[in-house]
């Protein structure tokens, strides 16, 4: 009999589920889509931060113990104390004081633990529509927040001192948002469908070949308009006849005969001069 438990207890655990659908379906479909040269350069998962804040763990030390009792049953592994590095008096924080509780999830913890956040969780959050698809900091890396660790189901509500929400931050091995939001998708996380990468360009693109349609559409309405006006009255939008260079001098040698005329003050001025000599 202890021989046999034995045994059971050296036996190597299942892989998770979720690597397994990586390895078999996600991993192939990201090589055919973006083209990857090598194995080692399809994105994977690298690690999964929880951090959960305790504002209040400086006046209380029972809240820190509790927070760090829940973040270890959601985690599965035990979270370390982080500490204020330097004194706000605006915030009555003294260096050294507790602030929050965090965990950092490798390997299989970590795909067991994205596991049970996409299918179970998540889809317990209260008027649930999706994740956000903006929350990717353009280096493959996506975050997101949990109002209430309630909806993890190894939290039970009635043993909780206080409903407390947790920050969750993926990091990915992958360049680009767009190809981490291929990794994510693909391993079953429900994102909102507005907002995705890649998909923005594109909206971009027909956005402006739709205001390129509407200009050309446009400028051929009122082309045509034009055509009709001219039909109508065609004495209007008829061009001046410009006088060649010719006929403007003999205009002016008839107007004036060549010599400017004298004022006439000037004249009687001299004739009167001329009288008196």
């Amino acid at each position: 009999m202890e021989a046999a438990a034995t045994e059971q207890q050296t036996q190597a655990a299942p892989p998770p589920r979720l690597r397994e659908l990586y390895e078999s379906e996600v991993r192939p479909a990201l090589v055919q889509r973006f083209g990857y040269s090598t194995p080692m350069a399809v994105p994977t998962l690298d690690k999964i931060t929880l951090n959960m804040g305790v504002g209040e763990a400086k006046q209380n030390t029972q809240m820190l113990e509790a927070a760090q009792e829940q973040l270890a049953t959601i985690a599965g592994q035990a979270p370390s104390v982080r500490r204020a590095k330097k004194s706000v008096a605006s915030f009555k924080v003294r260096e050294g004081m507790p602030v929050g509780v965090a965990v950092t999830l490798r390997r299989a913890r970590m795909w067991e633990f994205l596991d049970r956040l996409t299918s179970i969780a998540v889809p317990r959050i209260r008027d649930f529509r999706g994740l956000n698809a903006r929350s990717f900091d353009g280096r493959g890396n996506y975050s997101m927040g949990v109002r209430e660790q309630i909806i993890f189901p190894e939290i039970d509500y009635d043993s909780i001192d206080e409903v407390r929400g947790l920050d969750v931050t993926i990091t990915t091995t992958a360049k680009t948002d767009e190809e981490a939001f291929a990794l994510l998708d693909g391993l079953g996380m429900p994102f909102s469908p507005d907002g995705r990468p890649g998909q923005e360009d594109v909206e971009e693109e027909a956005e402006e070949e739709r205001r390129k349609e509407e200009a050309r559409e446009r400028a051929e309405a009122e082309a045509v308009a034009l055509e009709q006006l001219k039909e109508e009255n065609p004495e209007a939008y008829e061009k001046p006849v410009r006088p060649e260079e010719g006929e403007e001098g003999e205009e002016g040698a008839e107007g004036g005969g060549g010599a400017e005329a004298k004022p006439e003050g000037e004249s009687e001025e001299t004739s009167s001069d001329k009288e008196e000599g």
